[in-house]
């Protein structure tokens, strides 16, 4: 589109600062006063650009980004807007209210991209919108046509657009005022019309993920108690538990570390100091004469083993995570290899891991920065080569252990040198630590977050954490994960309610957030746990455990049901769409997932209390169809599979917690049965 630099409109001389009388003087910032005059109008607060473009906002390839600035200038000429890409490829801005402008772009492929934000002085809008005012008085506009020819002739096009100008400029030279003033023209004018003073913001960098990153259903387990019982489980045992994770409606699946495990200072069952003979120990003690990070614990198998499991779990639609812990046991191979990566005391002896009064004796810690302040930097590297040696093994889904406890830098070089070979790499941060921190790490690079949901259980805890999640800024850099348990901690809430409790927190974990997970056993509404404490009796990161799968009370009906439902209904994609309404129960939690584009739009009621029923009543969101009050809607029982219609704004429900302890609706405005 041609810059404007001669026609003159309302008597004034289109020159964009660059025409003559423009002296080259500087200001008292030493900004050359021709480049000053050219940003004549005022672009800022764009969104999403984090701490003002430090780090990169994140997108989804193939989904929609949304993108807002405030743009204005002076005077009351027309303005025009856009988003450019980092191809160079425009979508134009609409108005939306108040100077603020948006539009919805999308980028095609995974990786680091960018947008930046351009607006100029639309001539031919300014023109059109004053003649035709000056037409509608009856008044005469013999100038103004004349004015619309020097526009014309200042107008260059493409080839294809060609024929379009000329029809116009003959218009102009017949003064048709009316041709000129159509729509199909101001359509025309403003694609290929002329740009006076146009402005650009500064590229904003963007992180664009495979749609994994965003949209995921985690299952957790260890291969080591999928064996026989009694006995030590494989990798080849662990394909055969595939159809089950893939049955009940999970896409990851995700291993606590599988490496060798130390020996020295060895914890027992329950975390005891002492481990008894035959104990297997916790695999977050990394390492032993039969290696490292890199290597696989023998009983589980070879590498050829994992190979096959990698390539088993493709066939049937489900990825493999792995989780990063950098932790090393006294007996790791590194500490004789490598003793300058391990923090020392003043003694010279090796410094084990605590969070006093908390100690971990089987653990020691790793050295990230020298005594000089400089990085560590063989060590740096060796963590990023064993993220990408395990990438070269068909694993991009890195769960990482305790990622607050590390370096803020290194976490961002890491990320870095993994993306820059593996773009589709998707980093989760197991920080349960304070919010700022969390985001950070977020902002770093971290794909996905672990939350506070596990901690959230009333309705005025759940509503304020979610819309922080959902309309403050982390929600364009921090992606939740909503992990119901892990095998680190067994929620009080959870040791208390009984099966509606295990239910409701699925469904909510499921339907409140993109991302969601559980650790095994989760489904047999397992609650036992170590008195006091959020820890489970008889922890499986110490000892096996070997689970009848079937046993009565399990919820696997739901978990296949709130599966199927995330895939085959489109608003459950992009956990930003959350909305919460008025249900008259303290108890209940009423939100929705609306996404407009497809019309799908579904209603969820969770009974938060795992003992006592509610009976309530609740509004049904007719305003966001535009309907009154009185007006019906029809609906889906999601559950139950039958239709009817909602008459009027108000509904009564009953939810029991040993029978239904939460409901699904799907809306259908404009039909009615």
């Amino acid at each position: 589109m041609a810059e404007a630099t001669l026609p003159r409109h309302n008597g004034q001389l289109q020159d964009d600062g660059k025409g003559p009388g423009m002296p080259p003087r500087k200001n008292d910032t030493g900004r050359d006063l021709k480049d000053l005059a050219k940003s004549r109008l005022v672009i800022e607060a764009i969104s999403p650009r984090i701490d003002a473009g430090r780090f990169a906002a994140k997108a989804v390839e193939g989904w929609p980004f949304a993108v807002e600035a405030d743009i204005f200038s002076d005077g009351h000429e027309v303005i025009g807007a856009a988003v450019r890409g980092a191809d160079g490829a425009e979508t134009r801005m609409a108005y939306l209210d108040n100077d603020r402008w948006g539009a919805e772009i999308a980028f095609a492929q995974a990786g680091p991209s960018s947008y930046s934000v351009i607006a100029w002085r639309d001539l031919w809008g300014s023109w059109a919108r004053d003649t035709r005012k000056k037409v509608d008085a009856g008044q005469d506009v013999t100038v103004e046509i004349e004015e619309a020819r020097q526009i014309l002739a200042a107008t260059k096009a493409p080839k294809d657009r060609a024929p379009e100008l000329k029809a116009l400029r003959q218009a102009a030279s017949a003064g048709e005022i009316e041709t000129l003033l159509a729509t199909e023209s101001a359509v025309v004018m403003g694609e290929i019309g002329p740009r006076a003073n146009t402005t650009s913001s500064a590229p904003v960098p963007i992180w664009v993920d495979r749609e994994r990153a965003a949209f995921s259903a985690w299952y957790e387990l260890f291969p080591r108690s999928t064996g026989p019982e009694g006995q030590h489980g494989t990798f080849r045992d662990v394909i055969e538990r595939l159809p089950y994770v893939r049955d009940l409606g999970f896409d990851v699946l995700y291993f606590p570390p599988i490496h060798p495990i130390g020996t020295t200072n060895r914890k027992g069952k329950n975390n005891s100091l002492k481990a008894e003979p035959g104990d297997i120990g916790s695999p977050y003690a990394i390492g032993s004469p039969e290696g490292g990070m890199m290597a696989v614990h023998p009983e589980l198998g070879t590498l050829e083993d994992f190979d096959a499991l990698v390539a088993a779990a493709s066939e049937h639609g489900l990825e493999i995570a792995l989780d990063i812990a950098l932790n090393a046991s006294p007996d790791h191979p590194w500490i004789e290899e490598h003793p300058d990566w391990f923090e020392r005391r003043p003694d010279g002896s090796i410094k084990f891991a605590e969070n006093p009064p908390k100690k971990y004796e089987d653990i020691v810690n790793f050295r990230y920065y020298n005594d000089n302040g400089t990085p560590n930097a063989p060590f740096w590297e060796a963590v990023r080569d064993l993220f990408l040696f395990w990438a070269g093994h068909g694993v991009l889904s890195f769960r990482v252990d305790n990622p607050h406890t590390k370096p803020f830098p290194f976490w961002e070089w890491i990320i870095a040198e993994v993306r820059a070979q593996y773009p589709g790499a998707i980093f989760l941060s197991e920080a349960f630590t304070r919010p700022k921190v969390m985001k950070r790490l977020a902002k770093l690079g971290f794909n996905q977050s672990y939350t506070y949901y596990t901690w959230r259980n009333t309705k005025s805890e759940l509503t304020d954490y979610l819309t922080e999640l959902t309309t403050e800024e982390c929600r364009d850099y921090m992606r939740p994960n909503f992990f119901t348990n892990t095998p680190d901690i067994n929620p009080v809430f959870l040791q208390t309610s009984g099966r509606a409790g295990f239910r409701t927190r699925l469904v909510m974990a499921a339907t409140l957030a993109g991302n969601y997970g559980m650790y095994s056993g989760f489904e047999l509404c397992e609650g036992a746990a170590l008195p006091g404490r959020e820890e489970y009796l008889d922890s499986e990161k110490y000892e096996l455990r070997h689970r009848d799968f079937d046993a009565p009370g399990h919820i696997k009906t739901d978990i296949r049901m709130i599966n199927h439902l995330r895939q085959t209904e489109p608003a459950m994609r992009d956990f930003r769409n959350l909305r919460f309404f008025n249900a008259f129960e303290d108890r209940v939690l009423y939100y929705a997932r609306f996404d407009p584009a497809s019309r799908n739009y579904l209603l969820f009621h969770v009974l938060i209390d795992p003992l006592n029923p509610a009976e309530f009543q609740f509004e049904v969101p007719l305003w966001e169809f535009g309907l009154p009050d009185d007006a019906a809607i029809g609906v889906t029982d999601m559950l139950q599979g039958n239709s009817f219609d909602w008459w009027g704004k108000f509904q009564t429900l009953r939810l029991h917690p040993e029978e239904r302890p939460y409901a699904i609706w799907k809306l259908t405005p404009g039909e009615t049965i």
